[in-house]
């Protein structure tokens, strides 16, 4: 998939595609349906099939005081696409200035002049342009005068009637229920990113960690949680069982800093510097304070132990 960070100057093969707009945080279930609308459509009429998008995403621009709240952060958003067979993305850089972009510009200088699309394909609940005033049925609009195809794709719902989205997911891992998320998802949760030095406290106690930070990511519920871990192999990702801590380790008094630390079975290696992915799979308890290490270490065995049962029923 190539991947553009501008829409000026396109080279002439990704123009007059089909091409899904949308913020896509999370390439939920619900956003792989708008996604897979525009494959459709290109194969249909023989164009490339593209994806629009736009980083930071802009509730970071709008609220930049407020905690983290990604779902996948640009690469690894960019690799979930990639995953469904998109042949471009155009991620645009949203900034104070982009967001004065009245809708109907953004149409006419995006859309029509950058992209030259044949089709355009949104969510049901997309809206654009400055105070967001470009939806559904302005594209509809202007498709028509300026000459482009547009499908609006309605709400994709789970068996209950529920439609997925992007705050379902973020809800569901407050909520300390990685399964929930993972079902709007389609795939179980991730936090993903290069493993850092930590205080080697997990390696004294018999159980050495990988620390991954967090960055932009949404902070889910802290405790200790079942995962897999997957070890990037250059090209190829090896995956691992293990069980994770999310906190602040309150029995070392580790103050407000969330912490992900992760014991991966019966791996042999230097982790440090690799690019980890680790992958909720459930919740085993929360975080609390113990008397001291041996209590803790008692601790840990039994996530161990729970973690293997879990993770060796689970798919």
């Amino acid at each position: 998939m190539q991947i553009f960070r501008h829409f000026n100057e396109l080279p002439p093969q990704v123009k007059g595609g089909a091409v899904a707009i949308g913020n896509f945080d999370g390439v939920h279930l619900g956003h792989q349906e708008v996604i897979g609308e525009a494959g459709s459509i290109a194969r249909s009429a023989g164009v490339p099939w593209g994806v629009l998008t736009f980083e930071p995403h802009p509730r970071a621009l709008f609220q930049p005081d407020a905690p983290p709240f990604r779902l996948t952060p640009f690469r690894i958003k960019a690799r979930h696409v990639e995953a469904l067979g998109v042949d471009f993305m155009v991620c645009l850089h949203f900034d104070a200035d982009f967001s004065k972009l009245a809708a109907d510009g953004f149409v006419k200088k995006v859309v029509v002049d950058g992209l030259a699309a044949h089709h355009i394909i949104s969510g049901y609940d997309f809206v654009f342009g400055q105070g967001r005033k470009g939806n559904c049925q302005l594209l509809l609009q202007m498709g028509s005068d300026d000459g482009f195809g547009f499908s609006c794709v309605p709400p994709v719902k789970d068996a209950g009637g529920v439609p997925y989205s992007s705050t379902r997911v973020r809800d569901y891992l407050l909520a300390a229920d990685p399964r929930g998320a993972a079902a709007v998802l389609g795939r179980p949760f991730e936090i993903e990113g290069r493993v850092e030095h930590g205080d080697a406290r997990g390696r004294g106690l018999g159980f050495p960690t990988a620390n991954i930070p967090l960055g932009d990511y949404l902070r889910p519920a802290t405790g200790v949680y079942a995962v897999r871990a997957g070890v990037d192999k250059g090209g190829d990702t090896q995956w691992i069982d293990g069980v994770a801590n999310l906190g602040n380790r309150p029995t070392f008094d580790g103050g407000e800093n969330i912490v992900l630390e992760a014991f991966l079975f019966d791996y042999q290696g230097d982790l440090y510097g690799k690019h980890l992915r680790i992958a909720l799979i459930d919740y085993l308890r929360g975080e609390k304070k113990f008397d001291g290490p041996d209590q803790l270490k008692a601790q840990i065995a039994e996530d161990i132990r729970r973690a293997r049962e879990i993770l060796a029923a689970t798919a």
